[in-house]
């Protein structure tokens, strides 16, 4: 490798190596180094390209004087490095900052006076490093440095943060909850329209409340593609800052009352047997809901239109604020979404803005903004849509606090965007398009696995202020009392796959770790949420030990957690910070679990790679039915007449699913979550990774109407158990 090459990839943050799962080093290539920097719009194919790309990246960071935005913690003496002509030094410089609540600080300095670094020539002159000392801040915010430097004034965001996330009350003083979580399109109801909705979202947390749970958790809420309803997981959205309107309860938006349209559309015979087709379909018909939803949200639109903005009424004026605080992020958004649909109705093909005619693919371009000006008013009907969105979320965040939940809603924040969704279009600058995120070989992928999804560009992340990175926190924590970081560990580093290439290929590239986890830190206090991060796998120790030290809550699962001895770790094992939980929605549910369900299908679908990797598989599967009874009798929760020998147990039945939530429930762990589909006995899993059409992913419904939950043995026989191991989650709001 040259020295150009490798000096340039230090910069930009390219790792040399990373080690695998089985502790193998993998170094980087130069062809996956040359791939990644390409991908960062970085010209690197020679030496002399390289030396250049170096030369020119240090000399920009000297010629900017100031960092691009400083995050700081509370209480501590703000460090700030200046850029500055050696000529300049000996002159007088004044500083002043503004805090976010208007106060404000201001002070002189000579910069020969302070703590001198590095020096470099530019342009033919002597300029150095100086080090700015400000004093501590006691109120964490976004506030404002504008400094007077010789050359004019410069300016920069000062982020000053919390040391710890946010800690409800109910975990205060060694206090244990449980919670559950569901796959919220998956929920069977009687009054939903074929996918579960924000109306059974309201009635899943009264049923917590009542059974004495602290939160209900949820698959991610992000905006997907309403011109693509079959575009379903919900981990490669549209757009992390906004909200899939699918989820909408109709009936319960304000217009709907009023709207004789609307309401006589739902009472067609026709309309009706449709919403009865798909309550009852076995999986979700996405395009069926769609649809339906789709045929009386525009009737609602059109009657607020004509009954409050004509009218200029108080929820008009709501409106309006909504509208105004969102602001560009929104009215971008809701531009991509009108676009989007008008270009897709005319070209099938057009799958996202990548594909769109040159001209439209840049925003601010002057035939997107000829667009908008055409298409008003479609633009704000999915600016309406959002607002519903926000007020029914705002809701049953009320709802949490009134009915006494200890945490409220539980979100889930996803990785990454999809690249041809709003996100991407509306700040593609931020994007390393031709990228994508990953994860290096293992055991079931030993090819890599490629995820699909841009990755940010950690310096022009930092270059915006971290504004998008704070924008998506925002969206997710307004109405949570929880959020769940999925890869946490990319604040740290991200597994990218470089373009055309296979993802054993790929690199890791540094993030800004410490700037975005005070980031993280600060709006989970301003939101009073929360924070739990997803670190399964392998996970550096200095991730774990930081996000410990923030209050972060780490992520267990029982399948994983063992012993040295290979045996379910014991209750008291496991950590106090942390959420443990049977299984998620992308590994067998207890009984598929104990039946090698998701063994026989992964045979099916040839997704293992080696007939070892199968068979060991299929011996591991047959020591864990032992192990699992085993745990159980030792712990005194074996039910009575079952046997301690798997050959006589064919499948778990509901008592021994509850004597395993009982186990886990028993420790030290803050937070316990239990998923509906095991408290429910489903045997299928909510997604099969490796998979796309070959598995109803995201599709499954829940066999029991949510109406049905408060007579349902099950669901009884699991809420008194825990509630008997961890009484303290309803009545205690945080």
């Amino acid at each position: 490798m040259s020295a150009a090459l490798h000096q340039l990839c230090e910069l930009v943050g390219i790792l040399p190596d990373y080690y695998d799962i089985w502790g193998h080093r993998h170094e980087t290539s130069d062809a996956t180094r040359r791939a990644l920097l390409e991908a960062m719009g970085i010209a690197c194919a020679s030496e002399a390209e390289c030396a250049a790309a170096s030369q020119g990246w240090q000399e920009a960071t000297w010629r900017r004087r100031l960092p691009p935005v400083r995050v700081a913690p509370l209480d501590t003496p703000i460090e700030l490095d200046l850029h500055l002509p050696e000529r300049a030094a000996d002159r007088v410089c004044t500083w002043r900052l503004t805090q976010e609540d208007g106060h404000r600080l201001h002070g002189q300095f000579t910069p020969a006076a302070l703590e001198q670094g590095e020096a470099r020539e530019l342009d033919g002159a002597p300029w150095r490093r100086y080090r700015l000392y400000l004093p501590p801040l006691g109120a964490p915010g976004y506030h404002r440095l504008e400094i007077d430097l010789p050359d004019g004034a410069h300016g920069l965001p000062l982020i000053v943060h919390p040391r710890r996330c946010h800690q409800p009350a109910c975990l205060g003083e060694g206090g244990r909850v449980w919670g559950l979580s569901v796959q919220l399109y998956g929920v069977r109801s009687r009054r939903n329209w074929g996918m579960g909705d924000f109306g059974d979202l309201g009635r899943l947390l009264a049923w917590a409340a009542q059974n004495g749970a602290a939160c209900v958790g949820v698959n991610p809420l992000h905006a997907l593609y309403p011109h693509n309803p079959l575009h379903i997981s919900p981990y490669s959205p549209s757009s992390r800052q906004f909200v899939n309107t699918l989820y909408l309860d109709v009936e319960a938006v304000p217009e709907f009352a009023d709207c004789a349209e609307a309401r006589a559309a739902l009472a067609e015979p026709a309309f009706q047997a449709k919403l009865q087709g798909l309550r009852a379909a076995e999986l979700v018909d996405y395009a069926g809901v769609a649809e339906a939803k789709g045929r009386i949200l525009p009737l609602l639109y059109h009657h607020f239109r004509t009954s409050h903005l004509a009218q200029h009424t108080a929820r008009a004026k709501a409106f309006r604020a909504f509208q105004q605080t969102h602001g560009e992020d929104l009215r971008r958004f809701a531009l991509y979404q009108a676009l989007q649909a008008h270009l897709h109705a005319h070209d099938a093909t057009l799958w996202g803005w990548p594909v769109w005619p040159e001209a439209w693919r840049d925003p601010n371009s002057r035939e997107v903004q000829t667009f908008a000006a055409a298409h008003a008013e479609r633009i704000e009907y999915f600016e309406y849509l959002q607002w519903l969105a926000e007020d029914q979320l705002a809701e049953l965040r009320t709802k949490a606090e009134r009915l006494g939940l200890g945490i409220g809603l539980y979100q889930d924040l996803a990785v990454g965007v999809d690249k041809g969704g709003a996100e991407t279009w509306a700040h593609h600058e931020l994007f390393a398009l031709e990228a994508r995120t990953g994860c290096p070989p293992d055991d079931f992928n030993p090819r890599g696995q490629d995820w699909g999804l841009p990755p940010w560009i950690p310096h022009r992340l930092r270059e915006a202020g971290y504004a998008p990175f704070i924008a998506a926190l925002r969206a997710n924590m307004r109405h949570a009392g929880a959020l769940r970081l999925d890869h946490v560990m990319g604040l740290m580093r991200l597994y990218w796959v470089p373009p055309g290439m296979q993802g054993d290929a790929g690199a890791y590239l540094s993030y800004p770790f410490a700037d975005l986890l005070g980031i993280l830190a600060l709006e989970s206090l301003r939101n009073q949420c929360l924070i739990i991060g997803e670190d399964l796998g392998t996970v550096p120790d200095e991730v774990r030990h930081k996000l410990h030290e923030y209050g972060v809550l780490s992520y267990k699962l029982f399948y994983f957690e063992r012993e040295p001895d290979g045996h379910f770790r014991a209750p008291g094992h496991f950590p106090a910070q942390s959420l443990v939980a049977a299984s998620t929605h992308d590994l067998a549910t207890l009984k598929g679990f104990w039946q090698g369900g998701d063994i026989t299908l992964r045979e099916q679908l040839q997704l293992y790679p080696s007939e070892h990797l199968r068979a060991s598989q299929i011996a591991g599967r047959e020591a864990d039915r032992w192990r699992l009874l085993q745990a159980l009798e030792r712990d005194g929760l074996l039910p009575e007449g079952v046997p301690a020998d798997p050959a006589q147990v064919p499948e778990l039945t509901p008592e021994l699913i509850q004597a395993i939530h009982q186990r886990l429930a028993r420790s030290p762990a803050q937070l316990f979550i239990v998923q509906a589909e095991d408290m429910l006995g489903e045997t299928e899993q909510a997604n099969l990774p490796g998979t796309v059409d070959e598995h109803p992913n995201w599709r499954r419904k829940l066999s029991v109407e949510l109406e049905a939950w408060p007579g349902d043995a099950r669901t009884r026989g699991t809420a008194r158990a825990l509630g008997a191991e961890r009484p303290g989650g309803a009545g205690h709001p945080g």
